[in-house]
């Protein structure tokens, strides 16, 4: 799996989400002090085909979040626990994780990234709510 991981500071959190995301794929790294223009890289890495998912993480976890979902055909989605991060991905088929980095801890963090990704397929009877995203 391709992944594009991007935080806009560096902590234990940060540091074990990096380590068990590269576990799971090649993870490519954007390093930007500027949480808008580092979601925005990561949605971009993910539409342009790059990465087939992305996870960005800023102090709430929201900037990151908002940044990444202006860039057409990003799904983001804000998670603190795992069932937030698999329901994001079986049920909006979410394409970038957006977590906080400074409330979650690390072995919180990396059980909310690992069922992100364990998920890999959508919802059958959530098909048409997920088409309707892409009318708006």
């Amino acid at each position: 799996m391709r992944i594009v991981f991007g935080a806009d500071d560096e902590n234990e959190t940060t540091r074990a989400v990096l380590a068990a995301l590269r576990q799971r794929g090649e993870v490519e790294v954007l390093a930007d002090d500027s949480w808008p223009d580092l979601g925005a890289g990561v949605g971009k890495a993910v539409v342009e085909g790059r990465a087939e998912v992305g996870v960005v993480m800023c102090w709430t976890g929201t900037g990151t979040a908002i940044a990444a979902n202006k860039i057409p055909g990003v799904r983001a989605a804000l998670a603190w626990e795992p069932w937030i991060a698999r329901g994001a991905r079986l049920w909006n088929d979410a394409n970038v994780l957006a977590m906080s980095l400074k409330r979650l801890s690390p072995d919180v963090a990396v059980e909310v990234t690992h069922a992100f990704l364990d998920e890999t397929g959508t919802d059958p009877d959530e098909a048409a709510a997920i088409d309707r995203l892409n009318q708006f």
